[in-house]
Protein backbone atom coordinates (compact mmCIF):
# COMPACT_ATOMS: atom_id res chain seq x y z
CA UNK A 1 0.00 0.00 0.00
CA UNK A 2 1.23 3.50 -0.82
CA UNK A 3 1.89 5.06 2.50
CA UNK A 4 2.14 9.01 0.88
CA UNK A 5 -1.33 8.31 -0.26
CA UNK A 6 -2.66 6.73 2.45
CA UNK A 7 -1.24 10.06 4.78
CA UNK A 8 -2.77 12.66 2.33
CA UNK A 9 -5.88 10.42 2.13
CA UNK A 10 -5.76 10.82 5.64
CA UNK A 11 -5.53 14.23 5.71
CA UNK A 12 -7.89 14.44 3.20
CA UNK A 13 -10.86 12.80 5.60
CA UNK A 14 -9.77 14.72 8.46
CA UNK A 15 -10.10 18.23 7.03
CA UNK A 16 -13.99 17.33 6.63
CA UNK A 17 -16.23 15.10 6.02
CA UNK A 18 -16.09 12.74 2.86
CA UNK A 19 -17.80 10.05 0.85
CA UNK A 20 -16.38 6.91 -0.71
CA UNK A 21 -17.12 8.18 -3.62
CA UNK A 22 -15.04 11.62 -3.34
CA UNK A 23 -11.83 10.15 -1.74
CA UNK A 24 -11.67 7.47 -4.60
CA UNK A 25 -11.78 10.63 -7.07
CA UNK A 26 -9.34 12.31 -5.28
CA UNK A 27 -6.48 9.00 -5.25
CA UNK A 28 -8.16 8.70 -8.81
CA UNK A 29 -6.35 12.16 -9.63
CA UNK A 30 -2.95 11.48 -7.35
CA UNK A 31 -2.83 8.52 -9.83
CA UNK A 32 -2.95 6.06 -7.29
CA UNK A 33 -3.69 2.40 -8.58
CA UNK A 34 -6.89 0.39 -7.91
CA UNK A 35 -5.33 -2.30 -5.65
CA UNK A 36 -4.08 0.59 -3.17
CA UNK A 37 -6.88 2.60 -3.44
CA UNK A 38 -9.11 -0.41 -1.91
CA UNK A 39 -6.71 -0.66 0.73
CA UNK A 40 -6.68 3.00 2.02
CA UNK A 41 -10.29 2.63 1.25
CA UNK A 42 -10.58 0.04 3.41
CA UNK A 43 -7.86 1.43 5.83
CA UNK A 44 -9.81 5.22 6.12
CA UNK A 45 -12.93 3.17 7.74
CA UNK A 46 -11.22 0.90 9.52
CA UNK A 47 -9.37 4.06 11.44
CA UNK A 48 -12.73 6.12 11.52
CA UNK A 49 -11.35 8.51 9.10
CA UNK A 50 -14.14 7.85 6.80
CA UNK A 51 -17.55 6.89 7.60
CA UNK A 52 -20.39 7.67 4.74
CA UNK A 53 -22.98 7.70 7.80
CA UNK A 54 -21.78 10.28 9.80
CA UNK A 55 -21.20 12.17 6.20
CA UNK A 56 -25.22 11.96 5.42
CA UNK A 57 -26.10 12.83 9.10
CA UNK A 58 -23.57 15.74 8.75
CA UNK A 59 -24.03 16.57 5.20
CA UNK A 60 -28.60 17.08 6.03
CA UNK A 61 -28.06 18.62 9.29
CA UNK A 62 -25.36 21.58 7.46
CA UNK A 63 -27.85 22.20 4.68
CA UNK A 64 -30.77 22.18 6.23
CA UNK A 65 -29.23 24.89 9.23
CA UNK A 66 -27.15 26.88 6.70
CA UNK A 67 -28.99 26.35 3.42
CA UNK A 68 -32.72 25.75 4.65
CA UNK A 69 -32.51 22.97 2.02
CA UNK A 70 -35.64 20.59 2.23
CA UNK A 71 -35.86 16.82 2.24
CA UNK A 72 -36.15 16.36 -0.96
CA UNK A 73 -33.14 18.53 -2.30
CA UNK A 74 -30.77 16.85 0.50
CA UNK A 75 -31.89 13.68 -0.71
CA UNK A 76 -31.32 14.25 -3.98
CA UNK A 77 -28.01 15.67 -3.51
CA UNK A 78 -26.25 12.74 -0.89
CA UNK A 79 -27.93 10.31 -3.68
CA UNK A 80 -25.69 12.38 -6.12
CA UNK A 81 -22.78 11.88 -3.66
CA UNK A 82 -23.20 7.66 -4.10
CA UNK A 83 -24.89 7.86 -0.81
CA UNK A 84 -26.31 4.00 0.08
CA UNK A 85 -30.48 4.45 0.68
CA UNK A 86 -29.80 3.69 4.34
CA UNK A 87 -27.64 6.01 4.93
CA UNK A 88 -29.94 8.39 3.11
CA UNK A 89 -33.21 7.81 5.25
CA UNK A 90 -30.95 7.84 8.58
CA UNK A 91 -29.71 11.31 7.98
CA UNK A 92 -33.19 12.74 6.87
CA UNK A 93 -34.91 11.15 10.13
CA UNK A 94 -32.03 13.30 12.39
CA UNK A 95 -33.82 16.71 10.92
CA UNK A 96 -36.68 17.51 14.16
CA UNK A 97 -39.87 17.92 11.91
CA UNK A 98 -41.11 20.74 14.33
CA UNK A 99 -37.85 22.77 13.23
CA UNK A 100 -37.97 22.15 9.59
CA UNK A 101 -41.69 23.25 9.74
CA UNK A 102 -40.83 26.12 11.50
CA UNK A 103 -38.03 26.51 8.82
CA UNK A 104 -40.24 26.40 6.15
CA UNK A 105 -42.55 28.99 7.65
CA UNK A 106 -39.76 31.65 8.15
CA UNK A 107 -38.21 31.34 4.64
CA UNK A 108 -41.89 31.69 2.97
CA UNK A 109 -42.34 34.64 4.96
CA UNK A 110 -39.21 36.02 4.25
CA UNK A 111 -39.89 35.20 0.32
CA UNK A 112 -43.67 36.66 0.76
CA UNK A 113 -42.43 40.44 2.36
CA UNK A 114 -40.01 40.48 -0.43
CA UNK A 115 -42.53 39.87 -3.13
CA UNK A 116 -43.48 42.92 -5.13
CA UNK A 117 -46.77 41.51 -6.95
CA UNK A 118 -50.75 42.34 -5.55
CA UNK A 119 -52.87 39.64 -6.44
CA UNK A 120 -52.61 36.86 -3.60
CA UNK A 121 -52.75 34.19 -6.38
CA UNK A 122 -49.88 35.34 -8.26
CA UNK A 123 -47.75 35.41 -5.18
CA UNK A 124 -49.10 32.14 -3.80
CA UNK A 125 -48.10 30.78 -6.81
CA UNK A 126 -44.42 31.88 -6.60
CA UNK A 127 -43.98 30.69 -2.69
CA UNK A 128 -45.24 27.81 -3.38
CA UNK A 129 -42.56 27.58 -6.40
CA UNK A 130 -40.05 29.12 -4.41
CA UNK A 131 -40.61 26.49 -1.40
CA UNK A 132 -40.09 23.72 -4.21
CA UNK A 133 -37.59 24.54 -5.75
CA UNK A 134 -35.78 24.62 -2.21
CA UNK A 135 -36.98 20.89 -1.92
CA UNK A 136 -39.76 20.83 0.59
CA UNK A 137 -42.63 18.75 -0.08
CA UNK A 138 -45.55 19.48 -2.05
CA UNK A 139 -48.00 18.48 0.71
CA UNK A 140 -46.10 20.40 3.17
CA UNK A 141 -45.87 23.78 1.56
CA UNK A 142 -49.27 23.98 0.79
CA UNK A 143 -50.18 22.74 4.27
CA UNK A 144 -48.22 25.87 5.69
CA UNK A 145 -49.50 28.31 3.12
CA UNK A 146 -53.52 27.43 4.26
CA UNK A 147 -52.57 27.69 7.65
CA UNK A 148 -50.87 31.27 7.55
CA UNK A 149 -51.56 32.84 3.73
CA UNK A 150 -55.55 32.57 3.34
Amino acid sequence: MNADALRQAASFCAYQERTVQEVRQKLSAWDVSEEDTEAILARLIQDGYLSEERFAKSFSRGKFRTRHWGKIKIEMEMRRKGLGETDRKNALEEIDQTEYHDSLKSLLAKKDASLKDTDPRVRKQKLVRYALSKGYESGLVWKVLGEDWD
